[in-house]
């Protein structure tokens, strides 16, 4: 019986992306599971960081500038700043809302009062039930 790797990316992918390139030959088993880790941990790290600017800022919902800040304010990420920096600032800097610091409003296309709507669950992703449930995995 097989034993379960439990990566997050899948390994059989991640192989045939490096067979795509001429100079690679044979590849060995453990290098796609290797890479898949590595890849986890990557990703785990910039996101943390990423999460921590975020906060910084005050905003509630990490987006491209805070990835861009990121990625100019630790070394380690400098291999991206060319990538990063073709990408528009969509977020900006300051926390949504208008001038006045007050919340935006959603606007609904059917007349109704956003006031009366019943509260719809959040889509916010939180980074640090994300981060414990890839610690959980990777054990």
């Amino acid at each position: 019986m097989r034993k379960k790797l439990g990566t997050r990316f899948p390994a059989a992918r991640i192989k045939k992306i490096m067979q795509a390139d001429e100079d690679v030959g044979k590849i060995a088993l453990a290098v796609p599971v290797l890479v898949s880790r590595a890849l986890e941990l990557f990703l785990q790290d910039l996101i943390d960081r990423s999460y921590k600017i975020t906060l910084q800022s005050g905003a509630k919902t990490l987006n491209s500038f805070h990835l861009k800040q990121c990625v100019k304010r630790y070394s380690s990420f400098d291999f991206l700043t060319e990538i990063v920096n073709k990408v528009p600032d969509l977020g900006g800097g300051e926390s949504c809302g208008d001038e006045r610091g007050l919340p935006r409003r959603r606007k609904f296309s059917n007349g109704s009062d956003p006031e009366n709507e019943e509260p719809r669950s959040s889509k916010m992703v939180q980074f640090h039930h994300m981060s414990a449930e890839l610690n959980f995995l990777s054990r």
